[in-house]
């Protein structure tokens, strides 16, 4: 369990977040115009995005291409330069070393000026690895600059090649940063030895990286703008289309809370306005029809009250004749027998009926009230059981009562209670068709239950919802040996939710009903779930 403490402080912190926070699921879930806006700057961003990269990467690739041609170029030049310079010198005037050390000194102070590192590698003929040492290249610069792929492609005399590659350097050389770069491969012989050396070119790519990130961040500072004016265009064009809309929500749930003279405004003559007319236009309608259904009701409510009570008095003097009528019966011919008896019968029916209608008037009035007191349910299905032995054993029924054993006590009514429960009960009987009807009683903590089941001809798809209509009947063609007046599922349906409870059907062709009462234990509480299933326990395994 959660202490005091312990809830107030997860409420401090709840009420520090911030209110957009903390409401902003219910605000995406609720607003059109918010979806629209952000899926739209989304798929604007996406959309940016993949052009960007696009854009980034042509660039991209088209410095290098250009630097790569510029580099390439600017190598064979170079080469042939220390080829001319080297056919200048007289072979005798000049020993190897000294020819290395030239060629060298020569194309390290053109490099300095153009911003390009060197290396001389050993001859070719001896197998000798830049690593080994005995090359010459500039100073400061580390030979782990020229790929061993490239090394190796140079173990025999070939044309000129590059490729990428990560200049690096010990110290700071002049015009010569480390990061990215090209290294280019070319041949000399000496004609001190007559040997091939490899000459390897390193120019950096500093200046296509600055390039390539001034162009990202120009594309990145451009497409900030260019979202918040998609947002704000996206926003502007969804209101003037969503404001109608929430006007006519706003008008719609007026309409709905009985403010019937509630309409649109209408502005101009585009679709919305046309939409606006045509709103407003089926609220007049019904509020047309709702008034005269209203009326109508009033009416019949008015006229069913007064015959009921104005029927009374001519009722009661009749019965007084029958019940004379009747009594004098012994003395009379059978006929006449017959007939003071049938009288008396439908009487019985017709003032059963009265009383039906008097309930439904005071339904309709709002003038019924509860009696309530503690009541227990097993006790009323007990005593139900009871009034209705007689038809039960007319129909050749039983009616079982499945007791839980404990005491299921509800603040109710009890005479309305009784009520709903006698008339499930007999309406069972009358559709059991000669087979037990079987009576659960059930309670929690919040509730308690009764249900009816029969296993008799049942309810057909969508009858489970007629079933409560007045004068419904599932087959007018059946006789009624119960002598109902059709309103009692009627006003059981009332007398339930006058005491805040459900009252549930449940019926399939062929394999009976069952009919559910939930009521709260307490008045005043709301029911979230009832005791007993809906659904009989046989009826869900043989699903």
């Amino acid at each position: 369990m959660t202490s005091p403490a312990g809830s107030s402080g997860l409420r401090r912190l709840l009420d520090r977040v911030p209110a957009v926070l903390r409401h902003g699921p219910a605000f995406w879930r609720r607003s059109v115009q918010a979806r629209v806006v952000v899926s739209t700057v989304l798929l604007s961003a996406a959309v940016v995005g993949v052009v960007g990269w696009f854009l980034i990467q042509q660039t991209r690739d088209g410095l290098l291409e250009n630097r790569v041609d510029a580099v390439v170029q600017e190598a064979e030049s170079e080469t042939e330069t220390a080829r001319a310079a080297l056919a200048a010198i007289p072979v005798l005037d000049a020993d190897e070393s000294a020819q290395q050390q030239a060629l060298v000194e020569l194309i390290q102070a053109r490099g300095a000026t153009r911003g390009f590192g060197v290396v001389l590698s050993p001859p070719i003929s001896e197998g000798v690895r830049l690593a080994d040492g005995g090359a010459k290249f500039t100073e400061g610069l580390e030979l782990a600059s020229v790929p061993e792929t490239m090394e190796a492609r140079f173990d025999s005399v070939r044309p000129t090649a590059w490729t990428f590659t990560d200049i690096r350097t010990s110290r700071e050389v002049t015009g010569l940063p480390e990061g990215p770069g090209i290294v280019v491969g070319s041949q000399v012989r000496l004609p001190a030895d007559d040997n091939a050396y490899t000459l390897y070119y390193l120019y950096p790519l500093a200046e296509q990286q600055e390039t390539l990130a001034l162009v990202s961040r120009a594309m990145l500072v451009a497409a900030v703008p260019l979202l918040l004016l998609i947002a704000g265009l996206t926003w502007l064009v969804t209101r003037q289309v969503v404001t109608p809309i929430r006007m006519a929500r706003r008008v719609a749930e007026r309409l709905a809370a009985g403010q019937l003279q509630e309409r649109l405004r209408v502005r101009g003559e585009d679709d919305l306005a046309r939409l606006a007319t045509s709103f407003n236009q089926m609220a007049s309608n019904l509020q047309k029809q709702i008034r005269q259904l209203e009326e109508l009701s009033r009416l019949q409510r008015r006229f069913v009250s007064d015959v009921s009570h104005e029927l009374r008095t001519p009722i009661t003097t009749v019965r007084m004749a029958s019940d004379v009528i009747h009594d004098a019966k012994p003395f009379l011919d059978p006929v006449t027998g017959r007939a003071a008896e049938l009288l008396q019968k439908e009487l019985d029916r017709f003032e059963t009926l009265l009383a039906d209608l008097l309930e439904i008037s005071r339904f309709d009035a709002g003038a019924a009230v509860l009696e309530a007191e503690d009541v227990d349910l097993v006790d009323v299905a007990r005593r139900v059981v009871d009034m209705t032995s007689v038809l039960a054993a007319q129909r050749d029924t039983r009616v079982v009562l499945h007791d839980p054993g404990t005491p299921c006590v509800a603040e109710a009514d009890v005479r309305r209670v009784e009520r709903v429960v006698r008339n499930l009960v007999t309406n069972a009987i009358d559709h059991a068709e000669s087979r037990d009807v079987e009576i659960f009683v059930g309670s929690d903590r919040r509730s308690a239950a009764i249900a009816v089941r029969d296993h008799g001809v049942g309810l057909g798809p969508g009858e489970s919802a007629m079933v409560f209509n007045r004068f419904w009947r599932a087959d007018p063609a059946r006789a009624r040996t119960s002598g109902g007046t059709g309103l009692g599922l009627s006003i059981s349906l009332e007398d339930t939710h006058l005491h805040g409870g459900w009252l549930q059907a449940w019926g399939r062709p062929g394999e009976g009903a069952q009919f559910r009462l939930t009521l709260p234990r307490t008045l005043g509480t709301q029911l979230r779930h009832s005791p007993l299933p809906l659904v009989p326990d046989d009826a869900r395994e043989t699903a």
